[in-house]
């Protein structure tokens, strides 16, 4: 029984307990008590006590407002000048934004404790609203709808496949110092199995022409193409490539948002195939496309895939606290594609005329001659600026400061890097590299005398006389000796 049957039960046997006699009351004393499950000494106090009246209900009242609508307009606007975190993040970074935050805001003390105060869950609960207005500004164009996203499946598992077809895919930007505007993209695809791999550029990113740049790599591969495995960028997870897939009974997988080991094997080929050759130049035009284009469907795709060797990890075995990782023998993707019963066979046997015909240094004489092309059509003025060679050296020298190279170990023991000769600081004496750095320096003396002693033997006039040259020349260098001891 519960508080509000108790007291509804106490109010029912009230005026009857009050009014019986005492051998009466013993056994209402008792009934109450087995229903009730009270102390007999309560339930006496109880029914002696006040006429239990029904109780009238209050109006509860609300929790204060703990934080004023101008702490909550400050924290949207420093919310939206960091780029919309979320409220982990943003409770960390205000401590460290609040000298800017006064400057910009002129925050009063009242305010700014209020500030730092708030918990992460609260941000999200006052910050709710606005997340819902933002919504399509906050993650953009990339993500794609919640309903098409469900229909394409995750893949986190190992890629243990024995024949060629799976692949994974991804885009490489050539956007340069500005992700604005339109530029070109590089459609990479490479193979699981075989690792071959297939470059596409696309002007943009748009869903139709990452299709049929996909359309075409799958023309050409030596094998059928059997799963794609992406990102989440709309720019795979779109109507348009999931239609395709189902048509050509395409497996279409996608990896977990922001985890890059998700797809590890192309994320290597982004690195190798694509950004050693093209760097971080910015290409715009259709031109550069175009460039770009002919070097990925002849030279580049021959050199990489027919006569490029490459190792894949067979597997993984633990001895100790370490992990020991064995790879198969070196071999061509040309040659394990080869080795496949799945492969398309006159495909391959084309492959391999050109193969014999084929000239793998004359490959990467043209590959280098289209590459200075393509890099001529780059963007200069929104592209990484190219080191000048004399730059170089002036470079290294600023990047060599205290706590790097050789200073780096003293640095990490918080000792200060001496010169070995000097005393401890605990000394009052004056240490050697002052002093030797307070010494007169002759040898702009001595490169001085050697111009004289040259132009005199060259017959020109001098006012200096040899001997007085030699005395001169004798007497600077053992004086600086002497003192350098």
């Amino acid at each position: 029984m519960g508080n509000k049957g108790r007291w509804e039960l106490l109010r029912a046997i009230y005026e009857r307990y009050r009014k019986a006699r005492k051998r009466e009351k013993k056994v209402i004393l008792s009934e109450f008590c087995a229903n009730a499950g009270y102390n007999r000494k309560y339930a006496i106090r109880l029914l002696n006590g006040p006429r239990p009246e029904r109780c009238k209900s209050e109006p509860r009242r609300g929790r204060g407002v703990s934080y004023s609508q101008e702490v909550v307009t400050l924290l949207t606007a420093v919310w939206e000048a960091a780029g919309y975190p979320w409220s982990v993040r943003l409770k960390a970074l205000l401590p460290l934004w609040m000298p800017w935050i006064r400057k910009h805001y002129r925050v009063r003390p009242d305010i700014e404790r209020q500030l730092l105060r708030m918990s992460a869950r609260q941000m999200d609960r006052r910050l709710k609203a606005q997340k819902t207005q933002r919504r399509r500004r906050l993650y953009g164009r990339t993500k794609p709808g919640y309903l098409l996203k469900h229909h394409i499946p995750v893949k986190t598992d190992r890629w243990d496949v024995t024949t060629p077809g799976f692949t994974e895919v991804d885009l490489v930007s050539h956007s340069g110092n500005s992700a604005s505007g339109e530029f070109a993209h590089t459609l990479n695809v490479t193979d699981i199995h075989s690792t071959w791999t297939e470059s596409r550029a696309v002007l943009g990113r748009g869903e139709t022409a990452v299709q049929r740049a996909l359309n075409e790599i799958a023309g050409v591969l030596p094998f059928a193409l059997l799963g794609v495995d992406s990102d989440n960028g709309s720019e795979f997870i779109n109507w348009h490539l999931k239609s395709w897939c189902e048509r050509k009974q395409i497996q279409l997988t996608r990896g977990r948002p922001y985890k890059k080991d998700d797809n590890a094997h192309i994320e290597q080929k982004n690195w190798t195939h694509v950004r050693k050759l093209l760097g971080w130049d910015r290409y715009d035009t259709h031109e550069a496309v175009e460039a770009i284009n002919n070097l990925y469907c002849n030279e580049l795709r021959l050199w990489l895939n027919l006569y490029l060797p490459s190792v894949k990890l067979v597997k993984k075995v633990r001895v100790g606290s370490k992990v020991r990782r064995v790879y198969d023998g070196p071999r061509t993707p040309f040659e394990r594609v080869k080795a496949c019963p799945q492969a398309d066979r006159e495909r391959v046997a084309r492959l391999e005329e050109l193969r014999k015909s084929l000239d793998p240094f004359q490959l990467g004489k043209i590959i280098e001659r289209k590459l200075a092309r393509i890099s001529r059509l780059a963007n200069r003025r929104q592209s990484p600026r190219a080191e000048q060679p004399g730059e170089a050296k002036t470079s290294q020298q600023k990047r060599r400061r205290k706590g790097c190279g050789k200073d780096a170990r003293f640095a990490s023991l918080g000792i200060a890097s001496r010169f070995p000769l000097s005393p401890s600081p605990n000394n009052n004496k004056v240490s050697v590299t002052l002093q030797m750095s307070r010494q007169p320096s002759y040898s702009y003396i001595l490169k001085c005398l050697d111009r004289r002693g040259a132009a005199r033997s060259s017959g020109k006039r001098q006012n200096v006389s040899s001997r007085s040259l030699l005395g001169l020349r004798e007497t600077t260098r053992s004086h600086r000796f002497s003192r350098g001891r």
